[in-house]
């Protein structure tokens, strides 16, 4: 096969090499190419009946009403369009970007609703803001920043009126560019990123930061200490972590938007999948089997078996995940893996590398949906269309963050051992370009939507999807990070609610005739721990370990890991079974649901962002 596919599409047509990140020639292809060709070989021994999954074409307006919904924004249009009470908290914390990608999809919707129907009022998308804007006591009487305008949404009405203008969210009266202390590496959790764009769209710091061009090279990119830690995915409460998906919908939108690139969420239509067995199930089927074996497992068992087998051997196997195993052996050992895996009969000893290495990349391919699901798939394609590779990274630390929890615990898993493969390019000779040309195939080119629209995209795609691959493999630590500025919205929600809350129980308190001016007094009397913790020390509870509680005073110095370390020194009996790996100081309540600290985080910081919460030590898993 002439693997020289950068000449010519399918049809034909000159392939264009200027628009991907990195062109073709300064990429390695080859191995793309050869990855390609065995999938399609593969494909055509392997699975007869391969169904394609139907994409469904949404119709106008239907795209919006999806993404309102996903947002969970849906009270903002139609018959439920007056019960938004919820909605005016949850919009009262947005940023401006984050406001003008939901308005402009509230115009589509409401649009498209009155061409349908004319039987009930759909309000005007400036009354939703407008009143939002009122329930805040404070609407904004200045003209917005012309950099916070999408070139597709200028904020103005059919009839040519001006539509709202937003109010910052959270901490952003001044401009993101104003004594920012981040370098070019420096990955800026604490402000939007798409605050950020807007602000480097027009100016001249943006064009310097421009990322094209023929650099192959990664930025060293990190991420600046927070003095009051840093989120991971897994930190947060399950109703936390609700709301963070929610933000993050619409800060990708946002971001998207500023940089005028297309975000559609694509939506697959259900169709008959296998509900048993091992290749072409769905994940969640895959868990649910995988659970009963062995309770609490998020990843696929045949998933982490593949890996273990494949490091079992050695990492250090030149070519390895390159070299395919043969076809033949592959498909008999895949029909034995789904006759006797889960009988524990399946002679594992008869499995070489390569050929575990196939199955791995098989497994992934023959998912119903794909890994980066259907409805993200193209965002995450899209990726190599923005600007700057920080774009590009902050891009996908969102795509990650909306992934469905099985999907994403999935991915890290593959990540961390395609890192571990790299780890060994001296002997293995798979350097992170090598292993992305490999795995991208695996990933991007899907089975499901069809294999003409595969064989026309493919060649466009090729370096893009190559070069998303480097950037999940590369910076996989900071992607699984929740930005500063997204806790810090859902922190405003949970405190909007809990004022909401208290006021809805003093009238019901009123209702009862008792003294409405008395119970306000006595609630705003009440703070928690004031009565038997003096400022400036908190109550650290630790119900599992021998000293079950104790005061502790903040010092400037404090961090977290040092109130953990003076707990675990307090040894008494045979109570103190843990170890410092296993337990973690978490916060809860407060204006925030349960958040698990790093060992590095500044305990007095931390006390003044929540003053209220609560502070448990206990183990991840419990």
């Amino acid at each position: 096969m002439n693997h020289d596919h950068s000449k010519k599409t399918p049809d034909g047509a000159s392939f264009d090499r200027s628009g991907s990140q990195d062109s073709l020639d300064e990429l390695a292809m080859d191995d793309y190419w050869k990855e390609l060709e065995n999938i399609h070989e593969t494909r055509g021994n392997n699975h007869e009946e391969q169904v394609a999954l139907v994409v469904k074409e949404p119709d106008e307006g239907e795209l919006e009403e999806e993404w309102l919904k996903e947002a969970g924004l849906s009270n903002l249009f139609g018959e439920s369009s007056g019960d938004s009470l919820e909605s005016m908290v949850f919009l009262s914390t947005l940023t401006r970007t984050q406001k003008a990608a939901v308005e402009k999809r509230v115009e589509t919707v409401t649009q498209t609703m009155r061409k349908k129907t004319k039987q009930h009022h759909i309000p005007d998308v400036r009354e939703i803001f407008r009143l939002q804007n009122d329930s805040e006591g404070k609407v904004c009487d200045g003209s917005e920043p012309s950099s916070v305008r999408t070139s597709e949404n200028k904020n103005e009405a059919p009839d040519g009126t001006k539509g709202p203008k937003f109010s910052l969210g959270i901490d952003e009266q001044k401009s993101p560019l104003d004594d920012m202390p981040f370098s070019d590496t420096d990955i800026n959790l604490e402000i939007s990123f798409a605050e950020q764009a807007a602000n480097l769209k027009d100016s001249s710091v943006g064009k310097m930061c421009k990322g094209g061009g023929g650099d192959t090279l990664l930025p060293n990119f990190r991420l600046p200490k927070d003095k009051t830690g840093t989120t991971k995915i897994g930190d947060l409460a399950p109703q936390d972590m609700k709301k963070v998906y929610s933000l993050a919908l619409i800060e990708l939108t946002a971001l998207y938007d500023i940089l005028g690139t297309e975000f559609k969420q694509q939506k697959a239509v259900k169709i008959k999948t296998k509900d048993s067995g091992l290749f072409g199930v769905p994940l969640s089927v895959l868990l649910e089997q995988d659970q009963k074996k062995v309770p609490g497992t998020k990843i696929p068992l045949i998933f982490q078996k593949l890996i273990a087998q494949i490091e079992e051997a050695t990492l250090e196997t030149e070519g390895l995940l390159r070299i395919p195993g043969v076809a033949t052996r592959v498909k008999s050992l895949c029909q034995e893996l789904e006759a006797k895996f889960y009988e524990g009969t399946f002679n594992w000893e008869n499995v070489k590398q390569h050929d575990a290495a196939s199955l791995l990349k098989l497994f992934i391919r023959e998912l119903p949906q794909p890994l980066l699901t259907v409805e993200y798939l193209k965002a995450f394609q899209a990726v190599q269309d923005l600007p700057t590779k920080k774009q590009q990274l902050q891009a996908l630390n969102l795509l990650v963050l909306l992934l469905p929890e099985a999907n994403r615990d999935t991915l890290k898993v593959l990540l961390e051992f395609l890192q571990r493969v790299i780890d060994h390019r001296d002997k293995n000779k798979m350097t992170l370009k090598n292993v992305a040309m490999v795995m991208a195939p695996n990933l991007f080119t899907f089975h499901g939507l069809g294999s003409k629209t595969i064989e026309q995209s493919e060649f466009v795609m090729a370096a893009g999807t190559a070069n998303v691959m480097r950037f999940m493999i590369q910076y996989q630590k900071l992607l699984w990070t929740i930005p500063k500025f997204i806790v810090n919205q859902v922190r405003k929600q949970n405190t909007e609610r809990q004022k909401k809350e208290k006021k809805d129980k003093a009238m019901k308190k009123l209702l009862k005739k008792m003294a409405y001016d008395r119970e306000k007094h006595e609630k705003q009397e009440k703070a928690p721990n004031d009565a038997d913790v003096p400022q400036g020390v908190i109550r650290v509870q630790a119900p599992h370990l021998s000293k079950v509680s104790m005061a502790i005073q903040l010092t400037e110095e404090l961090k977290a890991g040092d109130i953990v370390a003076r707990f675990l020194s307090q040894k008494s009996g045979s109570v103190q079974t843990l170890k410092k790996e296993e337990v973690f100081l978490y916060e809860i309540g407060g204006n925030i649901g349960e958040r698990c600290l790093d060992d590095d985080t500044y305990m007095k910081d931390l006390y003044q962002l929540n003053p209220n919460a609560e502070w448990i030590i206990k183990s991840k898993q419990s």
